[in-house]
């Protein structure tokens, strides 16, 4: 069953899938002549299994950079047999865009660029999102649930005019039918308490494309970037990374090939599962500072949105014409605020400021931090430190940045005073004589020092 119905117990986690989903479906500079764009679809492909044969792709491992005519997941889920599960197949359908000038005779023919009324097109492949729903109980389950996929072809022809409205061209768009199957089904584990192994099977069942078709020709009807999200209500899915010690063998016996599944959702939650041909940790997340996707393998926004600001107009103009997507990039980039762009440059999700008096559950009795008056201080040789101290660099010879080493003896400012989850105390201080200091205090890109690495020194910096 085809669904477009909105879950929001999913939202957190497709947002996750998403990216899963256009994974180096275009990467920067994001033009069709970038010889890295010339070979796409890395994750999740599902082939026709004829095709598969053929061409000797017979790996079983859980790698999803592997082509394969089937994926599967195996996970484990405490539930009753009343709990119901759902499960959404996830994909990309591939969809050729192909340009056409009109002819002198009024018909069409293809090339590889046109370009009409300031507008230039590129024949190019594109990708249509695809998502399929299964739903049953556990006792359901048990018996068996099975799924047949099927995505009928298409094709889609938008008319392109010249300046005085005439037809001068086209681009169209054709989609290869595509078949495939969903098996679900939950099996008891041998556990001492209620646990079951749940096992969901996706087959590209197509039969249509011929064996020694080259990978171009059978792409079209496979399955792209192929994942599943999974919910359960009235019952919990277990970590396979992080699982309690009396399902540790039941998680032995969970055999995942070409994909993997972690806990997604919000940190805590467990009713919520993505299996992904990348592999990730439990609740992976977006980094809340990314503005859009990229597109780019282990993206890093900063680098690629100042990247794609230095494109001339000319590769500009290419990748408008390449794919939509590229364009909404260009256009995201192009109209960024500095402070957006600002707040790509980095974060530190592993530390927070001091709070004031310090924390009974971190600080350890009789520590100088429990006496801390102040909120962003902390006591270092009776010296109370807070922003503005200046202080004598003394990193340790081990154990720390080695580029610390370098520091050993200068004087320098403290900014901040932060806190680590494990209730660590840092000082975050620029450096004096650093020529780059006030870029750094802008930016926020301070050197981070323990109690212990530092000596105060009298007097005090006054704040920019």
């Amino acid at each position: 069953m085809r669904t477009d119905r909105h879950s929001p117990r999913l939202d957190g986690a497709e947002a996750v899938a998403d990216a899963v989903l256009y994974e180096g479906y275009l990467l920067y500079p994001y033009r069709r002549s970038s010889a890295k764009n010339r070979v796409r679809w890395q994750f999740g492909v599902l082939v026709p299994p004829a095709w598969a044969a053929a061409h000797g792709l017979v790996d079983g491992g859980v790698a999803g950079s592997a082509e394969s005519p089937w994926q599967q997941t195996a996970c484990l889920v405490e539930a009753p047999d009343t709990a119901t599960v759902r499960i959404r197949l996830r994909f990309l359908h591939l969809q050729r865009k192909v340009t056409e000038i009109r002819t002198a005779g009024g018909g069409y023919r293809p090339v590889d660029r046109i370009e009409v009324g300031g507008r230039t097109e590129l024949s190019f492949d594109e990708a249509v999102p695809r998502e399929f729903d299964v739903e049953a109980s556990i006792g359901d389950l048990l018996q068996g649930r099975r799924l047949d996929v099927r995505v009928p072809g298409g094709e889609d022809v938008e008319p392109l005019v010249d300046g005085r409205g005439e037809p001068a061209g086209r681009v169209v768009r054709r989609r290869h039918p595509l078949s495939a199957s969903l098996a679900a089904s939950a099996v008891p584990c041998e556990t001492p308490f209620r646990l079951l192994r749940l096992e969901i099977r996706v087959e590209n069942t197509d039969r249509t494309t011929a064996p020694d078709s080259p990978r171009d020709e059978a792409l079209p009807r496979c399955l792209l970037a192929a994942h599943t999200l999974a919910t359960v209500d009235q019952g919990r899915f277990l970590s396979l990374l992080d699982p309690p010690e009396w399902a540790a063998h039941a998680v032995r016996e969970c055999r995942n090939v070409h994909t993997f599944p972690v806990l997604a959702g919000e940190p805590g939650s467990d009713d919520v599962l993505l299996s992904s041909p990348i592999i990730l940790y439990d609740h992976p997340r977006i980094a809340p500072e990314s503005p859009g996707d990229l597109h780019d393998a282990t993206e890093i926004d900063e680098i690629l949105s100042l990247r794609t600001l230095t494109l001339s107009d000319a590769e500009k103009r290419e990748a408008r014409a390449t794919d939509p997507r590229a364009a909404a990039i260009l256009d995201r980039v192009d109209t960024m605020p500095p402070e957006v762009l600002e707040r790509l440059h980095g974060a530190i999700r592993s530390l927070e400021p001091v709070r004031r008096g310090g924390d009974a559950a971190t600080d350890p009795p009789g520590s100088d931090a429990q006496d801390e008056p102040d909120t962003g201080t902390v006591l270092v040789g009776g010296t109370v430190l807070g922003p503005g101290s200046r202080v004598r660099l003394r990193p340790r010879r081990r154990g720390t940045d080695a580029h610390d080493m370098f520091l050993a003896g200068r004087t320098a400012r403290v900014e901040q005073v932060l806190l680590d989850v494990d209730g660590t105390r840092f000082l975050a201080v620029t450096v004096d004589d650093d020529p780059g200091a006030e870029l750094h205090q802008w930016y926020g890109r301070l050197r981070h020092f323990r109690p212990d690495e530092v000596e105060p020194l009298s007097g005090e910096v006054a704040a920019p």
